[in-house]
């Protein structure tokens, strides 16, 4: 074995962090939906529709987010044999398809009003599918596997090629006509998204953020009990 972690003293962290990020959750959904909801200015095109933006684009950001960092995981577990990244892996892997289904239903349910369809095969829209199938395959991955080894290889690959889709998905409405606007929110250049609608886009993300984080640290925690219930305190 390369890597050594004693889940004894990781459980001993992680089991008392669920409570203390539940409750910065809380506070901050609570301010993000006050500011989504009520606070911020109805769009000039497309009214109180817009608010489905403050669900829709923070979701879409986790999801991706997510499967990014599975894939670099992915890679040092499978070419410098890191224990414990396959265990965070697999952790992280559920709350990443539940932002990935959000962002799909709510685009849906966004693109009724908007473009007069549930529905278009539209370059971003079905690449966020193509994660969503991603998600589906690494998780039966760990499912239909019976031994350690295997479950711990064939994911990472799984995940690696997934890992070809995200800039796809970042740059299909730069490489392709698409019904999906510009991105409105740049790292690198001027951000065109009004401040009054950035600030509560920005707590929206900071709170679903947190709430992945919960849902990883109950299924790490539970991925940890598992490994002291099989005598393997020491990898």
């Amino acid at each position: 074995m390369l890597n050594y972690f004693d889940p004894n003293k990781i459980f001993a962290f992680t089991s008392r962090a669920p409570k203390y990020v539940f409750f910065i959750f809380v506070i901050t959904l609570t301010v993000g939906l006050l500011e989504a909801l009520v606070l911020s200015p109805e769009d000039y095109i497309q009214s109180d529709s817009v608010r489905i933006m403050y669900v829709h684009v923070p979701s879409a950001w986790i999801s991706l987010g997510i499967f990014t960092l599975i894939a670099i995981l992915s890679f040092g577990s499978l070419f410098f044999k890191n224990k414990n990244f396959p265990i965070i892996s697999k952790s992280l892997a559920p709350s990443g398809l539940v932002f990935n289904i959000i962002a799909l239903v709510t685009g849906s349910i966004w693109g009724k009003p908007t473009w007069g369809t549930w529905w278009a095969w539209d370059a971003r829209i079905t690449s966020m599918l193509i994660l969503a199938f991603f998600y589906l395959i690494y998780i039966l991955a760990w499912r239909v596997f019976e031994k350690e080894e295997i479950k711990i290889k064939v994911s990472s690959i799984i995940a690696i090629l997934g890992l070809v889709n995200i800039p796809i998905i970042k740059y299909s409405v730069d490489w392709w006509s698409t019904l999906h606007q510009p991105s409105s929110v740049n790292l690198l250049s001027k951000t065109s998204i009004d401040q009054s609608m950035l600030v509560p886009l920005a707590i929206m993300t900071a709170a679903f953020a947190l709430f992945s984080f919960l849902i990883f640290l109950m299924k790490y925690n539970t991925e940890l009990i598992k490994l002291k219930n099989k005598g393997l305190d020491r990898l």
